[in-house]
């Protein structure tokens, strides 16, 4: 039998993953801070649309967001009408926004106070990944709550793996995005110096895309890095918050993160210019 759930923000990605829940036929109630929106998503996939996180939570087995940040998440669980204070006993929350590991340890621990059940499940693969299903997800939280959400979660992901407790999941993110940061400049600055040296820089990524410096970014991104198109995918203002956060966590634990930083204040410069809603690729035009 499929469990009913709830599924709260309904913005890039979480519409998308949520119209997955529906089409697998979940029944399912939605939360939007923007009613019209909720009322337009209904209209397009059904379920139906809540007045609160807390009237959404209410008798639903699982409850789904995927919101901006801490303050944000903070306010949909334990804010006023809350999704902590409507879920039933024994029912789980699934957290899929990228945000702190101290957030997620403290709403957890909220959560395990009423007798309910955290996991920290942040996401990669962007808008694309949400709208087509195919989303990495990696989560933190106790293991018997983990199984009894993977299912739900497995709707709109290709991946879904518990890394370990509370934290775990955002802890690997903070990871993926550190990664990330470092080789998307590591492409831009190859393209622009293949440009400069006079080569074909399309024929030189499809040459070099079949080596050691293959990599998603190199194959979904080059062409578009050298069109100049950036109006889609992942934006510059998450990379900076999500960045922002890992640098943080290192701060903390002492990792040392010198070229992370460096593109942080890369990404911080494209904002000020007015960029902050450009896909990260975006990193290539500071070097034109």
């Amino acid at each position: 039998m499929l469990q009913r759930v709830a599924f709260l923000c309904l913005g890039t990605m979480g519409g998308p993953m949520a119209a997955h829940l529906a089409r697998a036929g979940y029944d399912l109630a939605v939360y939007n801070r923007t009613r019209a929106r909720a009322e337009a998503w209904v209209g397009a996939h059904g379920g139906c649309v809540a007045d609160s996180p807390a009237a959404a939570a209410r008798g639903r087995d699982i409850v789904l967001a995927c919101t901006g940040n801490d303050d944000d998440l903070a306010a949909i669980a334990l804010g006023e009408g809350g999704a902590l204070d409507g879920m039933p006993p024994g029912s789980v929350f699934v957290d899929h926004t990228t945000v702190s590991a101290d957030v997620t340890r403290e709403l957890a621990r909220a959560a395990r106070e009423r007798g309910l059940a955290w996991v920290d499940a942040p996401v990669s693969g962007g808008e694309s990944g949400a709208q087509q299903g195919v989303l990495t997800v990696m989560c933190g939280g106790d293991r018997e709550a983990f199984e009894r959400v993977r299912p739900v979660v497995e709707t709109y992901a290709r991946a879904v793996t518990r890394m370990g407790p509370s934290g775990a999941g955002q802890l690997t993110k903070m990871v993926n995005q550190i990664c990330l940061a470092g080789l998307i400049q590591g492409l831009a600055e190859g393209l622009r110096f293949a440009q400069r040296a006079g080569l074909d820089a399309q024929q030189v990524v499809d040459v070099i895309a079949q080596g050691a410096a293959q990599s998603w970014q190199m194959d979904h991104r080059a062409r578009t890095m050298l069109e100049g198109r950036f109006d889609f995918g992942f934006a510059v203002d998450w990379m900076c918050k999500d960045l922002g956060i890992a640098l943080a966590e290192a701060r903390r634990n002492g990792a040392q993160l010198p070229v992370t930083a460096q593109v942080e204040r890369f990404y911080a410069e494209l904002q000020a210019r007015g960029d902050g809603r450009l896909d990260t690729s975006s990193l290539i035009r500071r070097l034109a």
